[in-house]
């Protein structure tokens, strides 16, 4: 098949990015030709895909994204595809891979009725309308279990045009057996010493991820337990409001704010407790990969994959509404707690045993399946 799949930025650092050059790469594995249009492309350029950056103008990310879709539209009016595949909403798509929440779901639940009358509102509204509408045609992917409800309450989007897949982590995460020599090897350079204690965050998006939670739950520990005590920022964000903060609360010399990184796992391998208390997250694709590795989680029931840790008994996950007294405390005592180890062997088993690593062969499974389906309706 000719594919074309469209996404607004690419770089190598996001959840959403990753889940698509995993499924772009599995089409071509099986024989199929894409052609990737985007706005940004931020990293090597794989040499499977053919990889189209069309230039696009405007001051506000939703004009820019208005302005892109109309070039989108004229390049693949130009040549004849099977299929159109999204990662972003907007109209014209065949198959949308749902990584982001219901938009207006979460705009009235966060907003006043004058929010409405903005134009970015009604922009994103109308493009999420074009994929989730009744009377649409396109097929949603979705990665989440708590996308499908509110799809269907503010859009009437029948049952039969969604499609669940399972998470998609790397397999790379999944602890090697030489797992303790990367940790004391990993530690030794970065300085951890070994009766320290080593925090992770990890993901781009500092604001919705929660790293103002985080560095105020670190600022928090007893100081005792602060001086044992590291937390690295992993993620491609801007960092200077949480440099802020942290000088702010005294704690500068405990923190490092290292990037976006290729080197994760090895980092997991090193760590002693992931947190991840999130504003909103659809999936959370970094809790599953801490728990492959052996890396007890501290996470907030409002993340997608967050029942994985229940599951798992791999970690400690908080309910709604967020308090941070509460996860300040259970910092402290994720970290004092004799159950670390257990954590620890528990989200490894668990790891080996879950179907937790298939999302793209799923999705293009589902991908293909797409034109067979509509030549037997024709």
């Amino acid at each position: 098949m000719q594919l074309a799949f469209c996404l607004y930025k690419y770089f190598p650092f996001g959840g959403l990015q990753r889940d698509f050059l995993r499924i772009a790469k599995e089409c071509t594995h099986r024989g199929h030709t894409v052609d990737v249009y985007t706005m940004e492309w931020d990293g090597e350029k794989n040499s499977g895909l053919n990889i189209h950056v069309l230039p696009v103008s405007g001051w506000q990310n939703h004009k820019r994204a208005c302005n892109f879709v109309k070039e989108f539209s004229k390049a693949i009016t130009q040549k004849k595809y099977d299929l159109v595949v999204g990662f972003n909403k907007m109209p014209g798509l065949d198959v949308y891979f749902a990584a982001d929440t219901c938009y207006q779901a979460k705009a009235r639940k966060k907003h006043g009725i004058f929010y409405r009358l903005t134009p970015r509102y009604r922009h994103l509204v109308h493009y999420e309308n074009a994929v989730f509408t009744k009377n649409a045609k396109t097929k949603i992917l979705l990665i989440s279990p708590f996308q499908k409800n509110e799809f269907i309450h503010f859009y009437q989007t029948p049952e039969q045009r969604f499609y669940f897949l399972p998470p998609g982590i790397a397999r790379d995460r999944l602890a090697p057996d030489n797992a303790a020599e990367i940790r004391a090897e990993t530690r030794r350079e970065f300085g951890i010493h070994e009766n320290d204690f080593l925090l992770l965050m990890v993901g781009s998006g500092f604001k919705t991820k929660g790293l103002d939670r985080v560095i105020a739950g670190f600022a928090a520990l007893p100081d005792e337990l602060k001086k044992r005590s590291k937390l690295f920022i992993i993620g491609k964000d801007h960092a200077e409001l949480y440099e802020k903060q942290a000088a702010q609360l005294g704690i500068t010399e405990y923190i490092r704010f290292l990037g976006g990184r290729y080197d994760v796992p090895r980092l997991f391998l090193a760590g002693d407790l992931l947190l991840h208390p999130a504003y909103s997250e659809n999936t959370g694709t970094v809790l599953l990969e801490a728990v492959a590795s052996g890396l007890p989680v501290l996470t907030t029931d409002n993340c997608g994959y967050a029942h994985y840790i229940e599951e798992a008994n791999a970690g400690m996950v908080l309910p709604s509404p967020f308090q941070q007294k509460q996860f300040n405390q259970t910092i402290q005592n994720m970290l004092l707690s004799p159950e670390r180890s257990t954590w620890h062997l528990n989200g490894i088993t668990f790891a080996k045993q879950a179907d937790i690593y298939n999302l793209a062969e799923h999705a293009v499974d589902i991908i293909e399946a797409i034109p067979c389906a509509a030549i037997k309706c024709s």
